[in-house]
């Protein structure tokens, strides 16, 4: 039950034609629902005839955003790459990186997983027994952090490691899990619990093992930093 962690994909990867969009929960004729099926149907034929990776693989999605954006603010992540994991994913995805940068173009990379040591700074590990759609789940992800350091203002590179039964959904965990991560990264207001400031992360990493013998308990490594600089 120790999280297995992955190597970002270093591979040059393809230029997407279409710029990525973001989750929507909207209706399935609203205009962002719409661009997204667009882009998302326009990446899966771009990648579908890159050679098939065999075996345990990796995705990682590059966004490029305008020279005038904010990195820090707004733009989750997860939200980028909850979509385009979800379209292409199988049983043998078990690592999906994501990252924004200021650039005029965006890329998508798929390769096989290459397993790492780890993060090379602190992790934090819990076990939780709650259902990750409750208050209870995040309040036991928030006790592994509760008593860590608050990183300081800025970018923040953050990459969580989930170990989980075989028919768990991972892809589901990792929105209430980062919701439950503002001892690090902060609150967008101190009134408001699961709102952390998950905008400053602008390098993502998310992994995953499977354990039987879990059941239907949830396994989570976490390990966050400043990043050294934002791209």
């Amino acid at each position: 039950m120790i999280p297995r962690w992955y190597r970002r994909p270093g591979e040059e990867g393809v230029v997407l034609r279409k710029a990525p969009r973001l989750a929507s929960w909207n209706k399935s004729t609203d205009p962002d629902q719409v661009r997204l099926r667009e882009y998302l149907d326009d990446t899966a034929q771009l990648v579908k005839h890159r050679p098939a990776p065999g075996g345990p693989w990796s995705l990682l999605l590059e966004v490029g955003l305008p020279a005038g954006r904010d990195l820090v603010d707004m733009a989750d992540l997860d939200n980028y790459a909850f979509p385009l994991a979800t379209r292409l994913r199988d049983e043998d995805l078990v690592s999906v990186w994501c990252t924004k940068r200021h650039a005029d173009t965006s890329r998508v990379v798929i390769a096989p997983a290459a397993e790492s040591a780890g993060p090379g700074t602190t992790t934090y590990t819990v076990r939780t027994t709650a259902s990750a759609t409750t208050t209870a789940y995040k309040e036991q992800v928030r006790s592994a952090v509760v008593d860590a350091a608050a990183i300081p203002t800025g970018a923040v590179r953050l990459q969580l490691a989930f170990v989980v039964g075989p028919r768990r959904n991972w892809l589901n965990l990792w929105k209430p899990t980062i919701d439950a991560l503002d001892p690090l990264l902060g609150r967008t207001r101190e009134d408001r619990d699961w709102h952390p400031q998950d905008g400053r992360i602008t390098d993502l990493g998310l992994h995953v093992a499977v354990d039987p013998s879990l059941g239907h308990d949830i396994v989570v490594g976490i390990a966050a930093a400043a990043a050294s600089s934002c791209h």
